[in-house]
């Protein structure tokens, strides 16, 4: 296979994973805070820093695009 056609097949794959996740945020409403997650709110200005979600969210895309990649 083409060095292409890889590059294709995990965006293929990366649309997919984006298109589920879209879909359940869009039945959830939110995404959940985790407890490292920042959330300051000052009068009319609410600022929210999702520090943990982050890490969790690049943890987990991490061990799936590296299952993938030695498949």
């Amino acid at each position: 296979m083409s060095d292409l056609a890889s590059v294709g097949r995990l965006l293929i794959v990366f649309g997919v994973v984006l298109l589920v996740v879209g879909g359940l945020l869009a039945v959830v409403g939110k995404v959940p805070r985790l407890p490292g997650d920042i959330l300051i709110r000052r009068d009319t200005v609410v600022v929210y820093i999702p520090l943990a979600t982050s890490l969790l969210l690049s943890v987990i895309l991490t061990l799936v695009f590296s299952f993938l990649i030695r498949r």
